[in-house]
């Protein structure tokens, strides 16, 4: 029967990673692309509506204790409280308009009592990439205008940290409010925020993402095209291979002679080749004795 090339080895093995490579393609990698589509255009959204929305009072839109999700990131908000820069930590190896950048941030104790984290901005290396001078926060209470930030996670879990290579200035490789949190004892209330320009402390005001929603959407129907492909060429290949002259059935004839060749004799296998080489010979004979009488 011909469809005993199905149960072979090698192309069970190809239907296999045929399967899991479509599995992967729409039900992994493409919902993953759709997922960060999604993300981007609600990230848009959010950035769109705080451009044009008046700053809200900080527990207004987020109250003591809870974290920012991405329904309130980006938010623009307003804190009254005063800065705490004998606790300020600087986050490295960031990256701002394609230069490297150190981003400053300082605790800010609210006039409610609770302690937030302010990023202050961003301030470029100076010599030998070191954290350069620059200006202190106010002293006393201030009113800011901030965007409502969600905390980045470091997958190493790094603390701060402050050694000679910092100039005893402690460094962070993310903006975390609990890292800033354990480095400086303070009761941080989740998440961080980013001023704006032309608020009391601001730096360089870090520059708002892109609005645009990126090659994600076009990604996942790549994936989506990549999966129907590989099943349509398996669909093909197995329809071929059930036809007369299927590769596989050709390969499996070959293998068929070779074992029936492997079984025979050495004295058979030459005493087939003496024969071969005879029906030969004759041929070329009998083809020599029809030419004359085709002359004449």
């Amino acid at each position: 029967m011909r469809w005993k090339f199905l149960l072979r080895p090698s192309w069970l093995a190809l239907v296999g990673g045929v399967l899991v490579f479509a599995f992967a393609c729409f039900w992994l990698l493409s919902p993953w692309q759709f997922s960060r589509n999604s993300e981007r255009v609600a990230q848009n959204d959010a950035v769109q509506a705080s451009m044009t929305a008046e700053p809200k009072p900080l527990d207004s839109v987020l109250a003591p204790g809870v974290a920012p999700n991405e329904h309130t990131e980006w938010t623009r908000v307003t804190i009254t409280g005063t800065y705490l820069p004998q606790n300020e930590v600087v986050a490295r190896l960031r990256t701002v308009l394609g230069e490297p950048a150190y981003e400053v941030l300082t605790p800010m104790r609210t006039t409610t009592g609770q302690v937030v984290l302010i990023d202050r901005g961003y301030v470029q290396p100076g010599e030998h990439n070191a954290v350069p001078p620059y200006a202190a926060p106010p002293a006393g209470p201030v009113e800011v205008v901030a965007r409502v930030r969600q905390d980045e996670t470091d997958g190493k879990h790094r603390d701060a940290f402050a050694d000679a290579s910092t100039g005893g200035k402690l460094q962070s490789y993310d903006v975390d409010s609990r890292v800033v949190a354990r480095a400086s004892g303070l009761d941080i209330r989740p998440g961080y925020f980013q001023l704006d320009q032309n608020t009391p402390g601001v730096l360089n005001a870090l520059p708002l993402p892109q609005l645009d929603s990126g090659p994600f959407f076009s990604y996942a129907l790549q994936w989506i095209a990549f999966g129907v492909m590989a099943l349509g060429g398996l669909a093909y290949f197995t329809i071929r291979e059930l036809k007369p002259g299927g590769v596989l059935a050709e390969m499996g004839e070959r293998q068929k002679e070779k074992k029936a060749r492997k079984r025979k004799s050495v004295a058979q296998i030459l005493a087939e080749d003496e024969e071969d080489e005879a029906d030969a010979a004759m041929g070329g004979d009998e083809d020599r004795t029809e030419a004359p009488a085709q002359r004449n």
